[in-house]
């Protein structure tokens, strides 16, 4: 039935280049390396059965030369290998790609009746209803199985019916991987080594649930003010979704697979069926379809961690596959910004230049210097608390007017994530990754909110306590003060006394 679709589509003509060799690659990723700083990449390039280049560029976190063997994140590109795990049962006769998926995975169970009719194919092509609005699984505490991950879902609920709407939500390759491990018997990481990555050769490579699984070698960067820091990924679950570790030499054999079909792993049909747009989108199984600049087909996924981006593509036509995988996090986007440019240069087209990072360079400059200011106004603050609070009562609504501000810092810091939930309309981000996220913001924000506090604690201090000897007050109630307690009849006697004192002192001649 599958081939005879396919023979029904019809075939797009590759359009004539000039072939690509390694140094016009190389040349491309150096000066996206130059324009950009990015601290490593991993670069794989392939033509039907042939690599065309693989190599790393630059060094990792731990000052190693990244080369083509260096264990890299490949962040959601996973979903492609998770996908093609569920075909394989399916060709199998083990799964049914459109059966619910409660006929094969029991334990998939959630507060609400309408996932009982989600189907396998719904999970892979993220039509099954389930949301990061309504199954917010970064606002839980970190699994550590694929098991606990279903489990933690009880409690969740759909935002649309099954495959009536397109959402990109992790946890449904989750679910998937979990399914896979129901129906093998065995963990999601054997089974890929056994039917995936072993057949095809590629040896470095595993899936893991969560970054302390990876070895420190794999650790990515932040870029701050244009400076790669080194930083370990914050916790997070995504076997199945976004836990696989390979190389570019690895990848390599898996894109040979894809653009193929030639491969141990699975029929010519069933790979092509993954490369095809579900009902809702352009999102097939675990693959994003779509168009080359010029026109031509192509078959992409991109993949970002807080620490590493990730891309891969596969353009049938000319029967090019790209895979890039940079070692700094995803607010510069860099591995699909440079696979952008490698499809330039398949098609030979002038690519644009490297975009500079000087804007967001300035942003996080500017932001490191209100920090320094922050931290001087605070110093301030703290040394004239005692000199405020001689000047204000506790108990007046005025000095509490003045003193709630402080608060604003601590309450924007708490509630960060709900904040940047709000910004990236309602993707589920927990606290712990909203730190990573604007280093240089989070940075300010945090010295903010601990000066205020500062300031804050010092002025209710200051209140509270009195000083030694005589309180300090304003000039004018002094006066007032020093009139109200001016003696009457110690040192200075009454205006009336002191005018007949005088009349008696007066002499009677003149002299």
């Amino acid at each position: 039935m599958i081939l005879a679709v396919l023979s029904a589509v019809p075939v797009i003509p590759a359009r004539a280049v000039a072939a690509v060799d390694a140094a016009a690659i190389d040349a491309v990723v150096r000066d996206y390396r130059q324009a950009t700083r990015i601290p490593g990449v991993a670069v794989a390039v392939t033509r039907g059965r042939d690599v065309v280049r693989t190599a790393g560029f630059g060094r990792t976190a731990d000052g190693m030369a990244l080369t083509d063997r260096t264990v890299t994140p490949i962040a959601s590109l996973s979903k492609s290998i998770t996908a093609l795990a569920v075909m394989q049962l399916v060709e199998a006769g083990q799964v049914r790609l459109d059966a619910p998926v409660r006929d094969h995975l029991p334990e998939f169970t959630l507060a609400d009746e309408r996932a009982s009719a989600i189907t396998v194919r719904q999970l892979l092509e993220q039509t099954s209803g389930l949301s990061d609005t309504t199954n917010r699984a970064r606002s839980r505490p970190v699994p550590g199985t694929l098991r606990e991950t279903v489990a933690a879902m009880r409690s969740a609920r759909l935002a649309a019916d099954p495959g009536t709407r397109y959402e990109y939500h992790n946890p449904n390759y989750q679910v998937a991987a979990r399914l896979v491990e129901v129906v093998d018997g065995r963990s999601f990481d054997d089974y890929l080594r056994h039917h995936v990555f072993g057949p095809l050769g590629m040896t470095d490579s595993r899936t893991i649930g969560t970054p302390a699984e990876a070895p420190a070698a794999v650790r990515g960067h932040r870029m701050i003010a244009g400076m790669p820091v080194a930083v370990p990924e914050p916790p997070d679950f995504g076997n199945g979704s976004g836990g696989v570790l390979s190389t570019a030499r690895d990848m390599a054999a898996w894109l040979i697979a894809q653009t193929t079909g030639d491969t141990p792993i699975l029929s010519p049909a069933g790979i092509a069926a993954t490369h095809r747009p579900g009902a809702h989108g352009t999102y097939g199984l675990g693959w994003d379809i779509g168009e080359t600049p010029a026109g031509a087909p192509l078959v992409e996924h991109t993949g970002g961690l807080i620490t590493a981006t990730a891309y891969q593509a596969v353009l049938p036509a000319q029967g090019y596959g790209i895979a890039v995988m940079a070692n700094a996090g995803s607010q510069y986007g860099d591995a699909s910004a440079l696979g952008a440019r490698l499809i330039d240069l398949i098609e030979g087209r002038p690519g644009p230049a490297p975009e500079g990072t000087a804007a967001l360079i300035g942003i996080d400059v500017v932001l490191l210097l209100l920090t320094v200011g922050v931290a001087g106004v605070v110093v301030r603050g703290i040394r004239r608390a005692r000199c405020w609070a001689s000047y204000h009562r506790l108990g007046r609504p005025a000095t509490v007017a003045r003193l709630l501000p402080y608060l604003l810092p601590l309450t924007l810091l708490v509630t960060l994530d709900r904040v940047v939930s709000f910004l990236y309309r309602g993707q589920d981000i927990a606290w712990r990754q909203t730190l990573y996220l604007f280093p240089a913001f989070t940075l300010l924000l945090a010295i903010a909110t601990v000066g205020c506090i500062a300031v804050l604690a010092a002025r209710l201090y200051g209140t509270c306590t009195p000083r030694r000897g005589q309180p300090a007050e304003p000039p004018a109630e002094q006066a007032a003060a020093a009139k109200q307690r001016r003696p009457t009849g110690v040192g200075e006697p009454p205006v009336g006394q002191a005018a007949a004192a005088a009349k008696r002192r007066r002499p009677t001649g003149g002299g």
